[in-house]
């Protein structure tokens, strides 16, 4: 008999009752499961304010407001697939380049299980294990909500793995196809005016958070549909994509992002393409203590979730 996995029951437990859980929902291993939500607490590859590695805690907590049925397409994601919280992604807090093996080989093992991952991190670097992990088959996909490119070659006289250079890496090493990678949002002061030729080069999308705004929501992510295709795709949404009025909680703030609003609405709009896994980076509540910041990314992740579920359903492996 195959196991449905349900949120608690808010009207039977009360949401600050019990342990917590993504979603509230129960514990599992991902061979039980068609999406498997994980924390991965990871700040090892921060540049400056370290915080991320107690996302996943938080976001836990702030995942309990969230509510089964998603008020605008009437669906609950968990009615449309098996999904738990598969626990934490252990690493060495001492060791960066161990850490990220673990990181890879833990993915790689969800994959062989056959469910799709869902993150919570963690800093950004996470990302480029994950990609390890996930792409055995060749490169893929992939669209990224971010305030920044995360396409730089290295930091500090030569360090290749921050937060700031997993796409970069990713490229390198095949995981993912540039022609089929977007970047929107992006914003702010850089270091340097070539900072984004690397990406350009490369063949990456780059819209910039002023196209954005001239755009609008549904013509940038019919262009995405457009650029990523049908094929697989991983999706990253960096939590500093949107404006810090609204998620100050993060290492990297960067003013003038997307609204809340926006975000959830570019999400939705990720239905239809074939997504393999996803991951929510750079929530670090020491810098947010009313838990906005981690109710935000929260909700992103629920999002997430109900585009994955829709996912599973259309693939038919439930």
């Amino acid at each position: 008999m195959t196991t449905k996995f349900e949120p608690l029951d808010s009207g039977s437990i009360p949401r600050y009752a019990g342990l917590p859980t993504f979603m509230r929902l129960p514990v599992a291993e991902p061979s039980e499961v068609d999406i498997a939500i994980l924390g991965l607490p990871f700040d090892l590859g921060t540049t400056n304010r370290a915080g991320t590695r107690h996302g996943p805690r938080e976001l836990r907590n702030q995942s309990s407001l969230m509510r089964r049925v998603h008020h605008v397409t009437g669906l609950s994601p968990y009615d449309r697939a098996r999904i738990a919280d598969c626990g934490d992604v252990i690493t060495d807090p001492f060791d960066l380049m161990r850490s990220l093996d673990l990181i890879s080989a833990h993915y790689a093992s969800v994959r062989a299980a056959g469910a799709l991952p869902l993150t919570a991190g963690g800093d950004h670097l996470i990302s480029l294990p994950i990609l390890r992990g996930l792409a055995a088959d060749g490169p893929v996909g992939l669209i990224q909500f971010d305030a920044h490119s995360d396409t730089y070659d290295s930091f500090f006289n030569g360090s290749k793995y921050t937060h700031g250079t997993p796409f970069r890496r990713a490229i390198e090493e095949g995981l993912v196809d540039p022609r089929r990678f977007v970047q929107i949002g992006l914003r702010g002061a850089i270091s340097d005016a070539g900072n984004y030729d690397y990406a350009r080069d490369a063949g990456v999308r780059i819209i910039f958070i002023e196209e954005f705004v001239k755009r609008g929501v549904e013509d940038v992510m019919a262009e995405v549909h457009a650029i990523v295709g049908h094929q697989p795709t991983y999706v990253t949404f960096d939590i500093d994509g949107i404006d810090p009025s609204q998620a100050p909680g993060t290492g990297t703030p960067e003013i003038g992002g997307f609204s809340t609003r926006e975000a959830q609405a570019m999400v939705r709009l990720l239905d239809g393409l074939d997504i393999i896994g996803a991951d929510l980076v750079e929530v670090a509540p020491p810098f947010d203590p009313s838990g906005l910041t981690a109710l935000t990314g929260a909700t992103i992740l629920f999002e997430l979730l109900c585009v994955l579920a829709g996912v599973v359903e259309k693939k038919g492996t439930r």
